[in-house]
């Protein structure tokens, strides 16, 4: 390889596709839908390269038909996660000491696979296994695990322009290494993009992974681990193990050689892992570095001056896309009272009138959410607020299991700006809206501020500019991403880099190039072109 830098040019986000009628996604991505549907597939651990079955298995259904079995999954326990650790540091040195350029290669490589090769598949599981309709696998599956094979090198090509000034006799340069061990990658169910991102973001800055999927996401991520592989990761770089959390993170946690996490998923888990990484530390080669994002409870505020149809399009779209199953999902919104009474008609008339069923069926804008245990803690919220005497249900408030694990999307007016549903993450379509009195303003702000220990994602919609500029200053630390004017999901990366702080994570900001900081150890060298031969210096002599 030469030595010559290289440097990536800014890519372009990938082009979110229709699926319009007519379209030839449309019917790709249908033909691939029922292929899968009529298809159970066995999928196993991916350990050095190599396929493992252990014979400990789970099943992948349908959260929309969940007595669909779409895979049978293989489980790792200790003993394999020892052997995918031994695996990964076997395969460190190597891995660390290809050039980077090489190693971003190889992702640039597995954007191309994803966007024009394996769309489609990749697409089609994660509708039928995570439960998202066609447009939220799109921005996510497709869209967004395509931008981040795509910028992240274009990010990493930045850090290592960076060089220190040489002054004098002193050639001074830096040397970005991996950590100095394997990287623990545990991963969400709600977004494949995020999952992928987990794993191969450390990778690319050259350390080894060891890959824990959510069980209920184990299908899509399998067809990513494939697609890694096609791409040229060498073998052990990245090893995929499904199975229970204990099982893996007890062994992963007690090595010596653990050296980062790589987290998304519950504020209750981070802060376990985090306790779990405290009892071990004087055990550890390094340092462990711990980067996480977890909860949420976004909300939205509207001043006296909001634009009431685009507020409208904002609370549906940020509170029940997707089943308001993102941690960015709007879920607690503080509407003045004069917009509320020109809104409340309207929304709850179109938040009635949303379509709700199968993936499959391209007029459903909501889906079933992901298993029981989420069904059953959505509608316990939902309970709560119906023997409320401070809140009432004023749209949806209906589940059903049955079949699928079906939650209408329900909106929840209270009284009491600090009632349960205003307060804790619930990961369903349950917004909950506190009216305000117009001259009450400054007061609101102050309270959204204190409410919630999260700070993930807000935003503000006001046509009045000193009324966004106060929201910006009073809510500075409310939301590591604020919006004006729109919705608070839908981050892009290189766009908006995401993540939050307080109770909400790290705040590494995925999407960008803090978070690929991170995962590199950098080590400064100096070299003394003329080295001194005498200890003494001037000021030692006599007057």
């Amino acid at each position: 390889m030469s030595d010559a830098g290289f440097h990536i040019p800014v890519p372009k986000n990938e082009e979110v596709l229709s699926y319009a009628p007519g379209t030839p996604e449309r019917k790709q991505v249908k033909a691939e839908l029922e292929r899968q549907s009529n298809t159970t597939i066995e999928i196993p651990l991916i350990i050095g390269g190599k396929e493992v079955y252990t014979g400990r298995t789970g099943k992948i259904v349908m959260p929309h038909d969940h007595g669909h079995v779409l895979a049978t999954y293989h489980k790792a326990g200790p003993e394999e996660t020892k052997m995918a650790i031994d695996a990964a540091l076997k395969a460190k040195n190597d891995w660390a000491n290809m050039p980077w350029v090489d190693r971003a290669s190889i992702f640039l490589k597995a954007a191309e696979l994803l966007s024009k090769k394996y769309r489609h598949l990749i697409n089609a599981a994660t509708m039928l296994g995570q439960g998202k309709n066609v447009y939220q696998a799109e921005i996510d599956a497709a869209c967004e695990s395509i931008d981040y094979l795509r910028y992240n090198p274009y990010f990493a090509s930045l850090i290592n322009q960076w060089e220190p000034v040489s002054v004098g006799d002193s050639f001074n340069r830096m040397e970005y290494r991996p950590l100095e061990g394997f990287v623990f990658a545990v991963s969400p169910f709600n977004f494949t993009a995020i999952a992928m991102n987990l794993a191969t973001a450390p990778a690319l800055m050259g350390n080894v992974i060891v890959w824990k999927p959510a069980s209920t996401a184990v299908l899509s991520n399998y067809y990513v681990m494939k697609l890694l592989q096609e791409a040229g990761v060498p073998d052990g770089v990245i090893n995929f193990l499904p199975g229970s959390g204990p099982d893996i993170s007890d062994t992963v946690f007690s090595h010596p050689y653990f050296a980062g996490l790589h987290f998304t998923g519950s504020t209750a888990t981070f802060d376990s892992f985090w306790q779990t990484v405290a009892q071990h530390m004087g055990s550890y080669k390094t340092y462990p570095r711990l980067v996480g994002e977890t909860g949420g409870k976004d909300f939205v505020i509207a001043h006296p001056s909001a634009d009431a149809d685009a507020l409208i399009t904002a609370l549906i779209r940020g509170a029940f896309e997707y089943q308001g199953q993102k941690c960015s999902a709007a879920s607690r919104a503080y509407i003045a009272k004069s917009v509320w009474d020109k809104i409340k008609a309207k929304l709850v008339e179109q938040t009635e009138s949303i379509l709700m069923g199968d993936v499959r069926d391209f007029r459903n804008f909501v889906n079933a959410v992901i298993d029981e245990p989420s069904f059953d803690k959505i509608m316990g919220y939902i309970e709560k607020a119906k023997n409320s005497n401070v809140a009432q249900i004023i749209a949806g408030g209906q589940g059903d299991k049955s079949k699928g694990y079906f939650v209408r999307p329900t909106i929840i007016e209270t009284q009491d700006p600090h009632f349960v549903t205003m307060q804790e993450e619930i990961f369903g379509p349950v917004l909950t809206v506190y009216v305000y009195e117009d001259s009450d303003y400054e007061n609101v702000l102050q309270l959204c501020n204190e409410t919630s220990p999260y700070g993930l994602t807000g935003s503000i919609f006001a046509n009045d500019r000193m009324a966004v500029e106060q929201a910006y200053e009073t809510l500075r630390f409310a939301a590591g991403n604020f919006y004006i004017n729109d919705k608070p999901t839908g981050a892009v990366v290189g766009q908006q880099p995401f993540g939050g702080a307080r109770r909400s994570g790290t705040n590494d900001k995925a999407g960008s190039p803090f978070n690929l900081m991170r995962w590199i150890s950098p080590r400064t060298i100096k070299e003394n072109l003329i080295p001194p031969t005498n200890w003494t210096y001037p000021f030692l002599q006599e007057e």
